[in-house]
């Protein structure tokens, strides 16, 4: 066969589209507890700032909890500072080394606040997948006009980056709509 789109390398980024996609998902809060939530947090730890993940262990002792459990005890104070003001909407108790995070029940205004993030997440990666198909079809022109496919090749690997992407797009739709229920459950 000869050259034209490199199907690997667009599946490759396209599941890189549908991961960050995932990962965006992992950090919306829903009605129950997840370590997930924690992950965009900064902490100002030994004059940088580090992720919460690399001063402290966070686990889920129970559905509406989520404990904090800070390694240096004088990291204590900068971890429970950064937690109320990540605008996450968390107040942390603080017991010895450990944070203990209670989550409020939802109310319905935050949950369709929720929805409509989710939803915007799901367009960013949408798009990101069809950047990753105008790259496909751009190199597909590029070697129909360089001569090294004829229309037929070109025709078929169109169709193969466009089911690609649809498939793509399919898969994030499902997770939306998941999400999306899972939101909305009270």
């Amino acid at each position: 066969m000869s050259s034209g789109a490199d199907f690997k390398d667009l599946q490759r980024r396209m599941d890189g589209a549908i991961s960050a996609y995932r990962n965006d998902l992992a950090s919306l809060r829903t009605g129950r507890a997840s370590s997930n939530l924690l992950d965009p947090i900064q902490v100002q730890a030994y004059g940088s700032a580090m992720p919460l993940n690399q001063v402290a262990t966070v686990t889920v002792p129970e559905p509406r909890m989520i404990a904090v459990s800070v390694w240096d005890k004088s990291m204590v104070n900068a971890v429970d500072r950064a937690i109320r003001e990540s605008n996450l909407g968390f107040n942390p108790i603080m017991d010895g080394t450990t944070l203990r995070i209670p989550l409020p029940e939802l109310n319905e205004q935050r949950r369709k606040e929720l929805v409509k993030i989710s939803t915007g997440y799901a367009e960013n990666a949408r798009v990101a997948a069809r950047h990753v198909r105008r790259d496909g079809m751009d190199a597909l022109k590029k070697a129909e006009k360089d001569g090294d496919l004829g229309q037929d090749d070109v025709r078929s690997q169109s169709e193969r980056i466009q089911k690609m992407t649809d498939d793509t797009i399919a898969t994030i739709d499902s997770l939306l709509t998941e999400k999306q229920a899972e939101i909305m459950q009270v």
